[in-house]
């Protein structure tokens, strides 16, 4: 597993060079006590690896902007793709503070050459399209939610798409959680469209950290929600929430959200789906995220193999339990 003795460590990313996994994560010092304050003083670390278990953490790659900017109150959870020409792009969400204390997600990104140095750029972020999505002004939910971008090139060679965590401006505030969408034609200019999925009576407040892949032949929608934002319906099963997996007939949805199954409970959280290449096989990683006592613990799994079962995707090993970063050895540290 990768762990901090020093922080916390939740949401992350990664990009495959072709040699290297590159895990890109956020963190916080674990100085602040409280895991809830972890939020606002995220930066986004870097570790590498041959094999998605033994992490040699680099130089990180953000830190939040000074103000006044989109990302002057921390930098959030992104997603890294290549250029055809080269260049490396990481896009990450940006939050700011809004009157009130609320605060204001937006999307922007920062590129690279070599996945080690890495330049903001000075284009405009992406916020929400106030036709297709909530914002502030509604009064519904704890912040104007339009974060977490998947990027990835259209399956037809048409250019780029971004799915992003946002909220549809109607509906009970707990099944207002969609999968929001913009697109691209050079991964620099951005236009929001609108959401691939709709407000479901099973849905949920937010569908945090997507991500569209084909396993095993089968299109699949992942993401993650706690029982605390999801509808009355899925409360009312007594779930706890953690990673959930949703139908898809493509890349692009349609998604049934009614349909989501859960992948695993709340020990883990955002998980990601990568092609392991040493047996070409889909494996999982999340955060591992409540522990026995039901503290939270703020480290990343090691790969866990998944499969399908029926409609259902599974890990197809035991769950891990999650372990304190004070039981592990810490990461290596890299020049």
């Amino acid at each position: 597993m990768f762990a901090l003795p020093d922080s916390w460590v939740w949401d992350f990313w990664f990009a495959d060079d072709g040699e290297q996994y590159h895990l890109f994560f956020l963190y916080a010092s674990r100085a602040l006590h409280d895991p809830d304050a972890r939020h606002y003083r995220a930066s986004i670390g870097h570790a590498v690896s041959t094999d998605l278990t033994d992490w040699t953490r680099v130089q990180d790659a953000l830190v939040r902007a000074d103000a006044p900017a989109f990302d002057d109150l921390a930098t959030w959870t992104g997603s890294v793709v290549r250029h055809p020409d080269g260049t490396w792009f990481l896009f990450y969400t940006g939050s700011t503070r809004a009157p009130g204390g609320k605060n204001i997600q937006r999307i922007g990104h920062a590129t690279s050459r070599d996945l080690m140095t890495w330049h903001r750029s000075d284009t405009s972020p992406l916020g929400a399209d106030p036709r297709w999505y909530e914002t502030l002004q509604q009064e519904q939910w704890h912040d104007e939610a339009f974060r977490d971008p998947w990027v990835f090139a259209d399956p037809a060679g048409d250019g780029w798409h971004m799915l992003i965590t946002a909220r549809a401006p109607r509906g009970p505030a707990f099944e207002r959680g969609v999968v929001g969408h913009a697109v691209s034609a050079d991964l620099r200019h951005w236009e929001v469209r609108p959401p691939l999925s709709a407000p479901a009576a099973r849905g949920f407040g937010q569908l945090e950290v997507t991500q569209t892949e084909i396993v095993d032949g089968r299109p699949v929608l992942l993401f993650s929600c706690l029982a605390e934002h999801a509808s009355q319906q899925r409360r009312a099963t007594g779930t706890r929430g953690g990673i959930w997996a949703a139908p898809a007939q493509s890349l692009l949805g349609p998604f049934d959200i009614d349909a989501a199954e859960q992948v695993t409970d709340d020990r883990f959280y955002s998980g990601k789906l990568i092609r392991r290449r040493a047996d070409d096989r889909w494996i999982l990683m999340a955060f591992h995220h409540t522990g026995p006592d039901n503290a939270f613990v703020g480290s990343i799994s090691d790969p866990m193999p998944v499969a399908w079962d029926g409609r259902r995707l599974t890990i197809d090993t035991p769950a891990q339990t999650p372990v304190l970063p004070a039981d592990c050895a810490p990461a290596p540290t890299g020049a």
